[in-house]
Formats: C-alpha cells, structure tokens, sequence
C-alpha cells in the first residue's frame, strides 16, 4: 500500500472530434511531466469534446484511444484515466476509463445523463459504480452531471477519493466549485474534479477551475482559469485515517437502496 499518490491533472482545450489530434496533443503534455507520478487524470470526452454525435466518433474497446492510454500507462508507470466516447453492443457509453500500468481496464458507464443537451436520447445510462483498487487506495470515478447527484456518490464502499472529470461551462461554474468540496466534506475523501477550458463547437465555454479537496474540504490545488494547466499535487493517506478517527461521521450515514 502507497501512504502516498502523485497526481497530475491535465485542464485543456479539447480539438472537436478529433480524437488523434488529441491523443498527440496530450503525449506531449504527459512527456514534459518530469515527477514520479502515480495517476494521470484527463477530462470528460478527453479525445472529442462534449459531442452528441457518436455515430462517426464513438471507439471500441480495442479501439485506438484504449491501446493509447495502455501504452502511455505502461511507458510512465501510471495509471491514466478519462472518459471517452465508446460503442458496444449496439449502444454508445459516456465511459470512464482507468487503465493500470498493468494493461488492466475498469470502466464506469456514467450514469446521470445530461437531458439539458439530450445526452440521455443518443447515450446509454450506466447501473453500477465502479470502486477501483490502486496501490492499496480506493478510488471512486464519476462524470460530470453525476456531480450533481449526492445520494449516487454516497461513500457506502470506504472509498478514499471520488473523482469527478467534466466538461462543466463556464455559466454553471459556481455549482462545479460549490459541488466539488460538500462532496469531500459528506463523503469524507479527498475529492477531485478536472474540468476542461475553451469553447466547443457548440459555442459553449469551458473555464477549468480543476481542483483537489481534503476530507474537510479545503481546497489543495486549483488550476489556472481559463488556460490549459498541468497540476501536480500529492494526498496523504494518513490524512483520511485521522480524520475519520477523530470525526467519524461515516458511521451515522443512512442506509438506503437506490432501485
């Protein structure tokens, strides 16, 4: 087990539907990272933006996207992860993917869907939450809208962090950074959400605002507004543990069932 994580946050601009304009312009960025890092964290739709046209984007899971991320996981030693647009089965996924330097993949079909841009009419919803074990730490990966749904991130697995990756606009900017800490503080974990910058083909603007949060909700990192950034920051295990001991809320959470 790891007491500590080196994480680095990518914020960037995202080229329109152009997954391998992308994929180069992110192996630059994860070259220059001259730190140990253990994961690598990439925004929603990381390789085509907020799209809502999948038919001629969408990947497979052998696709080129994938072998990208085993293979720059493996050549850093760090876990990569983000979302991308996926088909399988007939039906399209806004899928989060976490790639372990092992080639091992987990994946989490996000399941809040965004009806305000009809997200929930071309997208497949997804059922189940994906708690994935790294290095001895416990990782819950969500997206986006799910950001706005606290009984579906609700801590019921001792998770250690919650991670959230959007392409949140800039008009709703304030829910993003008032959401982002009341999840760290209710859930008990560090909390980190990395959002995208520029304006997409859609006229939307992205203003970043990435951040990380403590289990108390105070703010560790937070990116440049309204430029790409790559933010490097560790969390310390320890920090969870004697938090918890001391303050152990956790215990009187409510039991539920979500049907």
């Amino acid at each position: 087990m790891n007491r500590f994580l080196n994480i680095v946050l990518i914020q960037s601009d995202i080229f329109w539907q152009n997954s391998a304009k992308n994929l180069v312009k992110y192996s630059k960025r994860i070259s220059e990272i001259k730190e140990e890092v253990d994961i690598i964290i990439l925004p929603e739709m990381f390789t085509t933006g907020f799209s809502m046209q999948p038919k001629d984007i969408a990947e497979q899971m052998d696709g080129n996207t994938v072998q990208w991320m085993i293979t720059t996981s493996k050549k850093t030693n760090a876990a990569i992860c983000g979302s991308v647009i996926i088909q399988e089965d007939g039906k399209y996924y806004n899928r989060f993917l976490f790639v372990h330097p092992s080639g091992e993949v987990n994946y989490y079909n996000k399941r809040h869907l965004f009806t305000l841009a009809g997200e929930e009419k071309v997208y497949t919803a997804g059922e189940h939450k994906l708690i994935v074990n790294y290095k001895g730490w416990k990782i819950c990966p969500l997206v986006c809208y799910d950001l706005r749904f606290p009984v579906w991130a609700r801590n019921v697995e001792d998770y250690d962090i919650l991670l959230y990756v959007a392409n949140w606009p800039k008009p709703r900017i304030n829910a993003w950074d008032t959401l982002l800490p009341a999840r760290a503080i209710e859930n008990m974990c560090y909390t980190i959400g990395v959002n995208r910058v520029g304006v997409d083909a859609s006229r939307l603007e992205y203003n970043g605002h990435s951040a990380a949060y403590n289990c108390l909700g105070e703010q560790l990192i937070n990116a440049l507004l309204d430029e790409e950034d790559v933010i490097s920051f560790t969390i310390d295990k320890t920090h969870i543990s004697t938090t918890r001991n001391k303050l152990n809320f956790l215990k009187d959470k409510d039991t539920f069932k979500i049907l």
